[in-house]
């Protein structure tokens, strides 16, 4: 890690005209895949978020003891997405009704969550989960932890584009990759040019 890694992010600083929020949904390999093909999303980071500990490590991480969530720091220009629809996608590409765990990755670590950096942000989430659970798009309920931004720490510098990276390893084909495809799937229309 480098020495500002070490520090956690707890005032955001945002581009003017850019939002930030922060999205957990089981790996963050999973969510970075999705969210960097977005066109209107500027910057995705994976980290840590929500947690307790202080200058956690992933091994850390992994012993679910920390409090923390994997999640992706995402910025984005809402002139060109949507809160709205970068929420619609979030929840399309992993299963929010698994209470922590996503697959295989079991653990407080893989929670469903949305770390909302203003109250507007909270409020959309809220009322987004209320209607999809409403609509009955799932068989259960949504578990999705909408919360206040308190803290963040960027992860080790390995974990920045995995997938594009790594995207052979067995865990990216197996997890990742289907992740991905569902995006351009369902969302063909949002991906970058």
């Amino acid at each position: 890690m480098n020495a500002h890694e070490l520090l956690p992010k707890t005032e955001l600083n945002c581009p003017k005209g850019l939002e930030l929020v922060f999205l957990g949904g089981g790996c963050f390999w999973c969510t970075e895949a999705v969210f960097l093909r977005l066109e209107g999303v500027r910057e995705v980071a994976p980290g840590y978020a929500g947690g307790i500990v202080i200058q956690p490590t992933y091994e850390a991480i992994c012993t679910g003891t920390t409090g923390h969530a994997e999640v992706i720091q995402v910025v984005f220009d809402p002139k060109i997405i949507s809160l709205e629809t970068l929420l619609a996608v979030f929840w399309a590409t992993h299963d929010p009704t698994t209470l922590n765990r996503q697959g295989a990755d079991v653990g407080p670590q893989y929670r469903s969550a949305i770390f909302y950096t203003d109250a507007a942000q909270g409020q959309k989430a809220q009322v987004l989960k209320e209607e999809l659970n409403q609509s009955g798009v799932y068989s259960k309920p949504i578990v999705t932890e909408i919360t206040p931004f308190t803290n963040f720490y960027s992860a080790e510098s390995y974990h920045y584009n995995y997938y594009t990276l790594h995207g052979q390893q067995p865990y990216c084909q197996f997890v990742v990759r289907p992740k991905v495809e569902k995006l351009q799937q369902l969302f063909g229309e949002l991906l970058s040019k």
